[in-house]
């Protein structure tokens, strides 16, 4: 009967609490829909560029679901806007193939793609010299009394040299490369949301904030305050993890560094401007970490850890809508594609807006404890 007086007295506090109810089923079935589009969207499709290539190879590479647009020249800031993500230019029997390696699959594509063709064009090159010169051997068997073969020599198919240059990375280029810079700017905005919400968490259920609300200290000052407090202890973690990152696992160039900070950074304030927002929501750390999977993990899937060209575009203009999106393309243009700082100066700026905001609806939502 005592085991049975605490199942009842447990599942009445858990049915009373309705956040925590909808919560439990929400979140799964959205996890679970975002993997559904994720993983069962088709595959992007890759845009190759072709300069002075035979039309029938332009129809074999087409025929394994590639859109080919024929160039005049190799313009390679077609490349770097990613409008295509290669360009093959035929000089002689010579190929050259430009890759942006932005998505390493989809350059491992165009590359194989292009190798197999020439092979094959090769091959059939040979087979159709072959029956040639059969056909040139039968009519000198019909017309001499012995035979000529010995006169006859097949020559060696000519090879089409492929050359291989990368806009990012290079041939070793793995599919980890390019998705790493993302995962430190989800770790930093992770670890800072936990500390702030909870931090913030406690103190109200120690009733500290309580108290400082009787005082004639304002919302702002509150808000504020608290994120100087918490801001020191995020840039430390978002220093050590940055360091750790690039010195010892290699993800990025040294040389970027500074850059790498001061975009974490801004990652951070954000994490932190959020976590605080969502606290004031919360009655106990558990229905904190109830907001994990339904304010991260959804941004993890539109940060661009999984290419969203093959995603529905309803789906692609929520990713506009999550900060870590602009995290990521920031990170990676830094990180993997060497840009300077300058150029991700949109992604900063749009970040520093999400955390802005954050803080003012925590302003507003301390009203509910008191109005000031």
């Amino acid at each position: 009967m005592r085991i049975l007086g605490l199942t009842q007295r447990l599942l009445t506090e858990q049915l009373r609490d309705k956040r925590t109810l909808a919560l439990l089923i929400i979140a799964p079935i959205l996890i679970l829909t975002l993997f559904y589009f994720v993983f069962t969207s088709a595959e992007p499709t890759a845009k190759l560029g072709a300069v002075n290539m035979e039309a029938s190879v332009i129809d074999t590479i087409e025929s394994q679901d590639i859109d080919v647009t024929k160039l005049k020249t190799p313009d390679q800031t077609l490349l770097k806007d990613e409008k295509l993500d290669g360009i093959a230019e035929k000089k002689g029997d010579a190929i050259t193939l430009t890759l942006l390696n932005d998505d390493v699959s989809i350059a491992r594509k165009l590359e194989l793609v292009v190798n197999q063709t020439y092979q094959k064009k090769a091959q059939i090159t040979v087979i159709d010299d072959m029956k040639a010169k059969f056909k040139d051997l039968t009519k000198t068997l019909n017309k001499i009394p012995f035979s000529p073969t010995k006169n006859i020599q097949f020559d060696e198919p000519k090879k089409t040299d492929i050359t291989v240059k990368y806009i990012y990375g290079n041939e070793d280029t793995t599919l980890f490369n390019t998705f790493a810079p993302l995962l430190i700017g989800f770790f930093v905005f992770l670890f800072v949301f936990l500390l702030a919400g909870m931090g913030f968490l406690k103190e109200r259920m120690t009733g500290t904030l309580e108290r400082m609300l009787t005082t004639p200290v304002k919302r702002y000052e509150i808000v504020l305050g608290y994120v100087l407090g918490f801001g020191i202890l995020a840039v430390l973690q978002t220093i050590a993890i940055v360091f750790y990152a690039v010195y010892v696992l290699k993800l990025g160039p040294p040389e970027s560094i500074g850059s790498v900070i001061i975009i974490n950074i801004a990652i951070a304030f954000v994490a932190l401007s959020l976590g605080l927002l969502l606290s004031a929501f919360a009655k106990s750390e558990f229905q904190m970490m109830q907001f994990i999977p339904l304010v991260i993990v959804p941004q993890i899937f539109l940060s661009g850890l999984f290419p969203l060209d093959s995603l529905a575009r309803w789906i692609q203009s929520l990713a506009f809508l999550t900060p870590l999106y602009y995290a990521g393309d920031a990170l990676k243009g830094v990180m993997y594609k060497r840009l300077a700082l300058g150029e991700v100066t949109l992604d900063i700026v749009v970040l520093l807006l999400f955390a802005t905001l954050f803080l003012a609806l925590n302003i507003l939502a301390l009203r509910k404890y008191r109005t000031l």
